[in-house]
């Protein structure tokens, strides 16, 4: 066995290499109970596609579906204290739609509004300390509605916003079930102002805001040299490997996971539309993926993002009347490795350190 000199003299790149090695076949075990939020997840993706289906008009069930994105945020609260901050959550995820809407016939105002989307994201999620997922879905929001908007047949823009809002408002809701437990009234919680109160910036968030930025920013120049109608999943990608925990060994293993899950991912997505998906099917797959998602994805990374892959290659397809394309899947991996990568690079690059009073 090493003594602890030995240890640190050991370079960080192995001891990472050794980290994520060890990490891709490791089964982590959950923190706490997963199926409530994966069962909350689940029903606010597949049910607004259901329901529309029932009525016939499925194409604006899955534009509602993409607000099933809300019910993933600040789940580490208790029920009522996620009552009060996730209005802000489903506000901030209905204007980066409207904003995506807004510029989505304009590559340069794309771009520029995707980098604005996540330097706004990321300072409030790190600066009020969220917690996971981060910034991530405000991101993808704003490339959704910016993607649909720019390619989708007979586009409707106040519909799709509509569309996008009712399902950010019922997916609120779905987050409210268990409040109808009467327990759950009697839990102490904090209001809005202390949930939010204003601290000074650690260096953790300070790094992780950082890295954001960075990855907006050069991810938004790589979407011009790769295609400027991918560059939200490039910045999405770099933006889930920036992830929330400051330390680049963490960082480096989500890189490699999401790597190599989205390749996993794409070949699942290959042999998922061998099935003409659509409607209640639709909704029912879906479903079931973003419930698998929320119970692995604290378990195993990579293997999530085998599930994540083409749940959100289904939905966007299914939103832009695309469903099915096989050069799309194969877009999406070169679009993850480059993203990927952008998220390394920004990790590995040290951070500008505060100054002022703030700073200590």
């Amino acid at each position: 066995m090493s003594s602890p000199d030995e240890r640190r003299r050991i370079p960080w790149s192995r001891t990472a290499t050794i980290s994520t090695v060890r990490s891709l076949y490791t089964i982590r075990p959950s923190p706490g109970p997963r199926w409530p939020l994966a069962l909350q997840a689940a029903l606010a993706i597949a049910a607004p596609i259901a329901v529309m289906t029932l009525l016939g008009r499925p194409d604006l069930g899955y534009q509602a579906a993409t607000g099933a994105f809300a019910a993933l945020h600040v789940s580490q609260l208790r029920a009522r204290e996620r009552a009060t901050v996730l209005p802000l959550v489903v506000v901030g995820l209905i204007a980066c739609a409207a904003l995506g809407v807004l510029v989505g016939s304009s590559t340069v105002l794309t771009l520029v509004g995707m980098a604005v989307v996540t330097v706004g994201a990321s300072a409030f999620m790190f600066g009020c300390r969220l917690g996971p997922p981060g910034p991530l879905f405000f991101v993808l929001t704003f490339g959704i509605a910016a993607h649909v908007a720019a390619v989708a047949p007979g586009f409707h823009p106040v519909t799709y916003l509509a569309a996008v809002s009712a399902g950010c408002v019922f997916s609120y809701l779905v987050a409210l079930a268990p409040l109808v437990r009467p327990r759950r009234w009697r839990e102490p919680r904090r209001r809005l102002h202390e949930i939010l109160a204003r601290q000074p910036w650690d260096a953790d968030s300070w790094s992780l805001f950082q890295r954001s930025v960075l990855v907006a920013v050069i991810g938004s120049v790589a979407g011009i040299l790769v295609d400027p109608d991918r560059a939200y999943w490039i910045v999405a990608s770099g933006i889930a490997v920036v992830g929330v925990v400051a330390s680049r060994r963490v960082a480096v293993s989500r890189g490699i996971h999401r790597m190599i899950g989205t390749v996993g991912g794409a070949g699942l997505y290959f042999l998922l539309v061998l099935v003409p998906w659509a409607g209640l099917w639709l909704a029912a797959l879906l479903g079931a993926l973003q419930f698998a998602i929320e119970i692995v994805v604290v378990r195993h990374y990579a293997m999530a993002l085998v599930l994540i892959t083409p749940m959100v290659l289904l939905l966007t397809g299914a939103a832009t009347g695309d469903i099915g394309s096989s050069a799309v899947a194969l877009e999406r991996i070169l679009d993850t490795i480059v993203g990927s990568v952008l998220g390394l690079v920004a990790i590995i690059v040290p951070p500008v350190r505060r100054t002022g009073p703030a700073a200590r």
